[in-house]
């Protein structure tokens, strides 16, 4: 029998975790680590034999309602093993009867399933060259400290929870770049494109309308011109869909968005882009 040691990951744990999804094609954010770790510095685990790292997942809590599933990799040398499994009860015990999200491959469902978890729709990712131009609209306003609780306040109506201390730090990471779109002080929208392993990925994009999602698309696609450009838009906002491929960007994979639970009754019509497969 399989001796498996669960333990919550440390800082080097997690960036190890990285370095598996980037070799399993999810291609991470260069600062993913940090910024994940600071919101739920519990919520990652790892699975060991006799010592050695064998499986990762990440079971962040937001708050005592609402929580999500990512990272879930086993090395494929430890597969068919049971390690996995074991893992995954772990991490669903962590998260008690919170309602649990993930983002799964698709071919995963049935045994997503099996664990209580139903599918809420699809998420599809496109990618492309980024060939956009700064939109001369001067409501586009560069996000800094000061419309930095208008926007925390906007995210609150696009996500199943509030997660104030990471919309600060997404929004302000090295290399990570956002746009607001300001009307009369209020807030319209807002984008975030950061690095990743390869090229950038747009993430969140809300918006009140197809109208504004794309002036912030374009301010932040200007922002990475000539550089590969990613947008994961949820597959029931045809909008977002035809915003991704009038931008020249062409559906490349897709996600199953399945809760256990009841599903977060979200405005999937001003999702024009999610956030992370890992974090919701």
């Amino acid at each position: 029998m399989t001796d498996i040691a669960i333990a919550t990951m440390t800082r080097a744990d997690l960036d190890l975790a990285l370095e598996w999804a980037a070799a399993e094609g999810w291609n991470p954010g260069l600062n993913d680590a940090a910024l994940f770790h600071a919101v739920d510095p519990e919520g990652f685990l790892m699975a060991r034999v006799d010592g050695e790292p064998a499986a990762s997942i990440s079971v962040v809590a937001y708050g005592e309602s609402f929580g999500f599933l990512g990272l879930y990799i086993a090395r494929p040398e430890f597969r068919g093993r049971g390690i996995g499994w074991a893992l995954w009860q772990a991490g669903m015990a962590r998260l008690g009867d919170r309602t649990v999200g993930l983002d799964g491959v698709v071919a995963q469902q049935a045994n997503y399933r099996k664990s209580g978890f139903a599918l809420a729709h699809r998420n599809v990712r496109y990618e492309g060259v980024s060939r956009a131009d700064m939109p001369a609209d001067p409501r586009l306003a560069r996000i800094g400290q000061g419309i930095l609780p208008s926007i925390r306040d906007y995210d609150r109506s696009c996500f199943p929870a509030p997660r104030d201390d990471f919309v600060a730090a997404w929004t302000r990471a090295r290399g990570h770049v956002g746009y607001a779109l300001v009307e009369d002080g209020d807030i319209l929208g807002y984008g975030v494109v950061r690095p990743c392993r390869a090229g950038y990925k747009i993430g969140p994009l809300f918006a009140q309308d197809e109208h504004a999602a794309d002036l912030i698309f374009r301010a932040l696609a200007s922002e990475v011109k000539g550089e590969t450009l990613a947008l994961d838009p949820p597959e029931p906002n045809e909008a977002a869909l035809d915003l991704a491929e009038r931008h020249d960007l062409s559906p490349v994979f897709e996600t199953a968005r399945m809760y256990r639970g009841p599903a977060p009754d979200l405005p999937l019509h001003r999702v024009f882009g999610i956030t992370t497969f890992e974090l919701g």
